[in-house]
């Protein structure tokens, strides 16, 4: 028999188990096609949207002391989530291409599902899973990041983003007025550039070349090299065409999240090259519960900025006088992210309201952001 505490616990913890619903969600569009290839779409944007409408806001905080043990049941669906995408991703691979039953436009849709899952859900697991400092998790990690092609997100974020994070050094952070079709190519180019940099410097520091077999770009390269072979072996060309595809759209959620994260937020430069330190008031929150659920609390960004090692369990939500708040989740925000205009209007004056909170002295925020471009490197 199941101790009550474990029952207790499981109970608490199965709300962030329902990203695992996207599995059957693709599976839905992929047999039946036709309109049930919108399925992950509607439910991840949609109607996770509409549960933020009716179940509002949490704005309780764990116990910061609960131990790794007690955490069993949230930890445990991150790790599950890697074989689990990795099988039905190829599974889906072998199917789709040869299902006569699908169109051409269909078979597309239904990996834009596929997409989705591995983006919001799969990218979303490896951020957790990375920021952890057992190899196992890591790894497990990296696995999920090359099964979409972008493997060296794990170094641009722990050793660019997490340092540079509200700078022009940042390729990550979107600077205010800047469209996401301005971004999103953008960081593209200068994440990956980046990351690269910032592992031949770290390299060097220890007086080793770039090409070291430590460098973890071969890791990435094998690894994604191996995730693309499967998908030709597999699914033929139409399978690694799919492949890649799902790829791109999942990259296309992780930037737009990214996008939203720290829209026009900018830490204080000192002078010298020197910023103040991260503070709560550099990511934008949202304490929608559904989202939240969805998100494992990746909206709780502050708080993953200022302990980037604390499970997703423990992060905490803060007050608006400590950090900016979004007016929806992401799934709404990321959405009004993808029509500029509107965009605009509900965030800009956001930012302005900040910038008249958190930093008064500065009355020329043209000028200020001019004079910190990125330093040379």
């Amino acid at each position: 028999m199941i101790p009550a505490q474990n029952v207790a616990r499981l109970s608490q913890a199965l709300p962030f188990w329902m990203s695992l619903l996207l599995i059957p969600l693709v599976w839905t569009g992929a047999l039946w096609g036709g309109w049930w290839v919108l399925l992950p779409i509607a439910a991840t944007w949609y109607l996770f949207t509409a549960l933020d409408a009716v179940l509002g806001l949490n704005l309780e905080n764990a116990d910061l002391d609960t131990s790794d043990d007690q955490l069993f049941w949230y930890r445990i669906v991150t790790l599950l989530w890697v074989p689990l995408q990795f099988l039905n991703l190829f599974a889906l691979i072998w199917f789709v291409p040869q299902a006569a039953h699908l169109g051409v436009l269909e078979k597309i849709l239904v990996f834009v599902g596929v997409g989705v899952m591995t983006g919001t859900v799969g990218i979303n697991y490896s951020h957790e899973l990375m920021h952890q400092t057992n190899n196992f998790e890591r790894w497990l990690g990296d696995i999920l990041l090359s099964m979409v092609l972008y493997s060296h997100f794990r170094t641009e974020h722990l050793l660019v983003h997490h340092v540079y994070v509200g700078t022009r050094r940042d390729p990550v952070t979107a600077r205010y007025n800047e469209g996401f079709y301005r971004f999103y190519p953008r960081v593209l180019r200068e994440s990956l550039v980046s990351a690269f940099r910032a592992e031949k410097a770290r390299l060097a520091r220890r007086g080793l070349p770039w090409h070291h077999r430590s460098n973890p770009f071969w890791r990435y390269w094998a690894l994604q090299g191996l995730m693309l072979a499967l998908a030709l072996i597999i699914g033929g060309w139409a399978g690694l065409a799919l492949f890649v595809w799902q790829a791109s759209v999942a990259i296309w959620q992780l930037e737009i999240v990214n996008y939203v994260e720290h829209y026009g937020l900018t830490r204080k430069h000192l002078g010298d090259g020197k910023y103040e330190l991260v503070l709560p008031r550099h990511s934008w929150n949202a304490a929608h519960k559904a989202s939240n659920w969805l998100l494992i609390n990746l909206q709780r960004h502050s708080d993953h900025h200022y302990k980037p090692q604390r499970r997703f369990p423990l992060l905490q939500n803060y007050a608006e006088d400590e950090a900016p708040q979004l007016p929806y989740g992401y799934p709404l925000m990321t959405m009004a992210a993808m029509v500029p205009p509107v965009w605009r209007r509900v965030m800009n004056p956001r930012v302005k309201a900040w910038r008249r909170t958190f930093y008064p002295e500065i009355e020329d925020w043209t000028a200020y952001n001019r004079a910190n471009l990125p330093l040379p490197r």
